[in-house]
């Protein structure tokens, strides 16, 4: 996987497309939810590695115990709370 590849394709129309964005992908799939009232599918087909890695480094469901602590991506501190 080299590069993001995400396909949006419509469960009513014949509307089927590929982004190698996940924001790209996203506004399509909004834009033609809201104009046509269509519901509408996406598959992330690949991912760009830094994507991949940062997902792997937050773990699966972004709980700390899941996490890479060695992730510079990872802050290990909560923030300090002004209260």
């Amino acid at each position: 996987m080299n590069k993001t590849r995400v396909t949006v394709r419509c469960r009513d129309c014949s509307l089927a497309t590929a982004h190698e964005s996940l924001r790209d992908a996203r506004v399509a799939l909004n834009d033609h939810e809201s104009t046509t009232g269509h519901r509408v599918d996406w598959t992330i087909e690949s991912v760009d590695p830094g994507v991949s890695q940062a997902g792997a480094d937050a773990g699966v469901c972004g709980r700390p115990e899941c996490a890479n602590e060695d992730s510079p991506l990872v802050d290990p501190a909560p923030p300090e709370s002004d209260s």
